[in-house]
């Protein structure tokens, strides 16, 4: 047996030494950045963003994404920032794809420094908010107006490595887009918007007008809505042929060498369909709603994000209707879309029945909370793993076209993590959470989940299938909603879709196919192989299909109108 002296001298020496290697140990990369006075006099508030890339190809801003093959980037809140005052960013940022910057790889790297912006909002609901509103950009960081950036410099990081940076360009303003022939623009301010957020808020509409709208001043058209993201202009419709010297690009989605030429190819297709002699007359609109959360409201009401759906609705569509002469009557009212667009049109359909004549609804956001892509948020525990006796599985996020994993659940959210803590992202979770939650004691969206561990809050779960569960409130209430949609739901979905989205229309479709008192009247239909965004043509490849959204839907669209359109209905002035 060892004497005791010996033994407080053996731990007094190891203490010494550990202390020593704590002491000596470079607690990782430093980055002390500033903005230029020049750039702002005013204090600022938002998230600073050190970004790090390995490829010259571009700017590290632009190699940002949720897949495997991101750049680096690590994020810091940052509130009443004084000019010229450092900041530093060091182990107490959160990073990905590596969490922490103590953990970055020693090498070379492209070195930026990005403020996203962010406003103080003081709601109508008594909270007081900082959040990104949206400029023009559709709401990405990396390309917001008013964000300021440093020049990449390229430099060698290290454990121990202290870098200086100054914030001294700015992203410029987005030029508004300009009316043509065809394609015209109307922006409204919304009084509901604008009283929610205690600024001025305002909704925006991309409208195609048909052939001979000038020519035929006494015609009223009907309304197709085709619910999409955030665009600045109307896309889809090209006057001219394709561009002789448009370089080829190849999608590695669609696996096609040359789709950008193949998309000028289609949209001019479009043009000389929409101007032919023969084309039906009609109105097709694009509506643009970003918001401080997202490039979308998902055009509900909501706790969040407030009444979105009433200042569409109510606002924005009869300001469309008066100033281009439509019909304005819900018989004459359509409303299609993919993926974000798609769960829209089927939530407008539903809590604005009258307001449309139908809803063609392809490759939604999840319709039913029981597959919230692949997590039951009211049975499952945790959203990140599927839990085992002795071990447990990663959640599936992203899948490929042959069903290879791209993204699991927890990596996306902690790309979402690094880009903006409390919803502030910009991204796909953050807005459902954003959209569907009540609002927290902060003020910021009260979680669905605990974007560290993964864990699921039941509480929320509830007030999510209370309020925005698709299938769970056609359940509740078919006896008095089913007989206002039916014939009206219409749903096209890939069974391969890459964000697993197929799921929740299985399970909605065992309740449509098993209604009675009405039947629902509609269709759902599977593309077999088909990935994100499958839209219902069984006949044409996904790459080509999901271009041809408005002229696919338009002969059921003209069906719907002869058989329910009322006594009296104007069903000729726009059929010349």
């Amino acid at each position: 047996m060892r004497s005791r002296p010996c033994i407080l001298a053996l731990f007094i020496l190891s203490a010494l030494t550990l202390a020593a290697a704590i002491a000596n140990a470079a607690p990782g990369p430093q980055f002390s950045v500033r903005f230029a006075p020049s750039r702002s006099a005013a204090a600022l508030d938002g998230r600073v963003f050190i970004l790090l890339s390995t490829s010259p190809d571009a700017e590290p801003r632009m190699q940002i994404n949720g897949s495997v093959n991101s750049q680096l980037i690590f994020g810091l809140d940052v509130d009443a920032w004084q000019p010229d005052q450092p900041i530093v960013v060091n182990e107490n940022a959160y990073g990905y794809p590596v969490k922490n910057l103590r953990d970055l790889k020693p090498g070379e790297y492209y070195v930026q420094a990005l403020l996203h912006r962010y406003e103080t909002f003081h709601r109508a609901d008594g909270h007081t908010v900082k959040l990104p509103m949206d400029r023009g950009e559709g709401q990405h960081w990396n390309v917001a107006p008013g964000n300021l950036y440093s020049k990449p410099q390229k430099m060698t990081i290290g454990a121990d490595t202290r870098v200086s940076i100054v914030l001294d360009q700015e992203i410029p303003a987005i030029a508004e887009p300009q009316d043509t022939k065809y394609i015209k623009h109307l922006k409204v301010q919304s009084k509901v918007l604008t009283q929610f957020w205690g600024r001025p808020m305002f909704l925006s509409a991309n409208v195609l007008l048909p052939e001979g709208f000038d020519s035929h001043p006494d015609a009223h058209y009907p309304l197709a809505i085709f619910e999409d993201h955030f665009n600045h202009d109307f896309e889809g419709l090209r006057t001219a042929p394709p561009d002789p010297s448009l370089k080829p690009d190849y999608s590695e989605r669609f696996h096609l060498a040359g789709y950008n030429r193949i998309q000028q190819e289609e949209a001019y297709k479009f043009y000389q369909q929409w101007t032919g002699a023969s084309f039906p007359r009609l109105l097709v609109v694009q509506i643009n709603h970003a918001n401080p959360y997202y490039d979308d409201s998902y055009a509900v009401n909501s706790a969040n994000l407030g009444p979105y759906g009433d200042a569409i609705e109510d606002e924005l569509i009869p300001a469309i209707e008066k100033q281009f002469r439509g019909i304005g009557q819900g018989w004459a009212r359509f409303v299609y879309g993919g993926s974000t667009g798609g769960w829209i049109s089927m939530a407008v359909q539903m809590f604005y029945p009258d307001h449309y004549n139908g809803a063609f609804i392809a490759c939604p956001d999840p319709v039913d909370f029981r597959s919230f892509t692949t997590i039951n948020i009211y049975k499952d525990k945790n959203a990140f793993y599927i839990p085992g006796p002795h071990q447990q599985f990663p959640r599936f996020g992203e899948r490929d076209y042959l069903g290879r994993t791209l993204a699991t659940v927890q990596s996306l959210n902690q790309y979402e993590l690094a880009l903006g803590s409390h919803a502030r992202s910009g991204e796909q979770f953050d807005i459902w959470q954003a959209v569907y939650s009540p609002v927290g004691k902060d003020g910021y969206p009260q979680p669905i989940f605990d974007k560290d561990t993964g864990v699921i809050d039941p509480a929320v779960a509830a007030y999510w299938k209370e309020h925005y569960d698709l299938s769970a409130i056609l359940q509740r209430d078919w006896a008095t909603l089913g007989p206002r949609v039916r014939g009206k739901l219409n749903i096209y979905v890939g069974t391969a879709d890459t964000y697993f989205l197929d799921a929740a229309v299985y399970q909605l479709e065992d309740f449509l196919k098993a209604t009675k008192n009405p039947p629902y009247d509609g269709e759902v239909q599977y593309g077999i192989g088909a990935e994100h965004c499958w839209n219902g043509d069984p006949h044409l490849p996904n790459a080509y299909s999901r271009l041809h959204y408005n002229t696919m839907y338009l002969p059921k669209i003209l069906d719907r109108i002869a058989k329910t359109a009322p006594p009296g209905a104007d069903l000729t002035s726009w059929k010349y």
